[in-house]
């Protein structure tokens, strides 16, 4: 099938064809006429197959010419940087289509944002507080939204966002088309289905949690967290062959201190993102990682979920990640548009239980490489990684055999709390006088 076979207008053929773009990816094939037929919808698909066009392509080919200045459109995404990265997308297909697009995203002035509605917009793509903050001004009206897309669903249900989802979907037009896509099918997510989607029509392209053909994967067995830096430094010293590295770590503080380690050894070739660095920092990571100025990027899940940088030579998962899920779209920022990749992941000891678990979710080993005899296998532990020693005497929150504290209240403690009604008599008792001068209001008014 090419994109010829889709029926699509000469102004989105023109835009595909600046793109280098001739054959749709299998979720844009399959989800094009259900998005046109206006169902509800949710695409399965894993991360880097094309899902922001496939829903983008049906959606730009209905959108007819209008000068309301009310959405019509609503694509919510779980972050910052996915926002940034959708209205990018949509942009470069829209190129010939007199389209307006906005995107809107919590840490920045409201105001400003503000102001970009009222002059008017088709699509906006937001996060959802910085939706439900703008929608509750009154600012944003939304009875003219006709299609609502929700992008990597199961992040944001991971992030917690699912009473503001809840929220927007009551104050949404019910006459609307629910299109969601999510790279995992989880309990969370087959629940928010059942609650708000008439029908949908389901597209599943990879079963979940298998792994592309095109990603080379190898595991060694670290023991700590200072081996595995003295591992990663060796392999990074080869320029030539680890020439765009992303390396996935689970916490900020341990992405903050890899970053302080790595950037000792490579200087002016690293750079982080996590959620406590601010907006623009990230933007710039991304964006220097992107163009080729920094070779490594050091990354939460979160922050590198979805984020599509092309030519990734290798992804290194500097630890197990503890749902098998999260390794999948990690190896996925690799690999991408039929491209080879490789990805390297460090297990320790106690990351063995986790490794069966992706093991067992890909239904195949992750070949083990034999540990470089020229790397130091370090003693040094992190606090993480030190055995917790409970005191006898000073026992932990966590230690079992403590028993609850409780004593008896001491009598003037047992009194009645009369909270309001209390007060209320007591008014009721000595009134206020009517004048500041009548000082005998209260005597004569007893009798």
């Amino acid at each position: 099938m090419t994109f010829q076979d889709l029926n699509l207008n000469t102004p989105l053929y023109n835009a595909l064809n600046d793109l280098g773009f001739t054959t749709p990816t299998p979720i844009q094939a399959e989800a094009f006429n259900v998005v046109s037929s206006g169902k509800d919808m949710v695409g399965i698909a894993q991360t880097g197959t094309g899902k922001t066009f496939a829903y983008m392509l049906p959606i730009l080919k209905n959108l007819k010419y209008s000068e309301q200045e009310t959405p019509r459109i609503l694509i919510l995404v779980p972050t910052r940087e996915l926002v940034v990265q959708v209205v990018e997308e949509i942009e470069k297909l829209a190129k010939y289509i007199n389209v307006r697009v906005l995107g809107v995203y919590g840490g920045t002035n409201i105001n400003t944002q503000k102001q970009a509605i009222a002059d008017g917009i088709d699509i906006l793509v937001a996060t959802p507080g910085r939706f439900y903050d703008l929608a509750l001004s009154r600012v944003l009206q939304l009875k003219t939204i006709q299609r609502l897309v929700i992008d990597e669903v199961d992040v944001m249900l991971d992030l917690g966002f699912r009473h503001q989802l809840i929220n927007i979907f009551d104050i949404l037009p019910e006459r609307r088309q629910n299109v969601m896509f999510s790279a995992t099918m989880t309990h969370d997510v087959d629940e928010l289905i059942s609650d708000f989607f008439k029908s949908p029509e389901r597209v599943s392209i990879a079963v979940s949690g298998t792994p592309l053909e095109n990603i080379l994967q190898q595991r060694y067995n670290v023991p700590n967290f200072y081996t595995k830096i003295n591992l990663l430094t060796h392999l990074l010293n080869d320029r030539e062959a680890f020439n765009k590295v992303l390396i996935f770590i689970g916490y900020k503080k341990l992405a903050d201190l890899l970053f302080e380690n790595l950037e000792s050894q490579f200087h002016d070739e690293c750079c982080v993102i996590h959620s406590n660095k601010t907006q623009n920092y990230r933007l710039r990571s991304i964006e220097q990682f992107r163009n080729g100025e920094n070779r490594i990027l050091v990354a939460t899940d979160v922050m590198a979920r979805g984020l599509d940088i092309d030519n990734i030579s290798h992804v290194i998962n500097f630890d197990t990640p503890d749902y098998p899920e999260n390794y999948m779209h990690r190896i996925g920022r690799t690999g991408r548009a039929e491209r080879e990749g490789i990805s390297v992941l460090f297990s320790t000891e106690n990351e063995m239980e986790s490794v069966e678990k992706i093991e067992t979710l890909m239904n195949m080993r992750i070949p083990l490489v034999e540990f470089p005899e020229n790397v130091i296998i370090s003693d040094e532990l992190i606090e993480e990684e030190r055995p917790q020693i409970k005191e006898r005497n000073n026992p932990t929150k966590k230690d079992e055999n403590i028993g609850a504290a409780f004593h008896e209240k001491k009598a003037k403690n047992k009194k009645e709390n009369l909270g309001g009604s209390y007060k209320f008599k007591i008014a009721e008792k000595y009134k206020k006088p009517k004048t500041r001068g009548d000082k005998n209001y209260n005597k004569r008014n007893k009798k």
